[in-house]
């Protein structure tokens, strides 16, 4: 059989970690900071992990990441 591609979109967006959760960055954070407020801002920061129906939507895309 021949190997699966991984989306190129997922890889460059999500990271799975060793215990196999999807880290993703934070929604809403790339434009019009004027108008969020300063915990919004604060909260955030880095990363989050996915919720596990979200978690396994982008694992079909990424298939050898785990």
């Amino acid at each position: 059989m021949p190997k699966m591609k991984t989306k190129a979109s997922a890889k460059k967006r999500f990271k799975v970690t060793a215990t196999g959760k999807v880290l993703a960055a934070q929604a809403g954070k790339r434009h019009g900071m004027i108008k969020r407020t300063s915990k919004f801002i604060r909260t955030a920061r880095g990363t989050s992990a996915l919720s596990d129906a979200d978690a396994r939507i982008v694992k079909k895309y990424m298939p050898y990441d785990r």
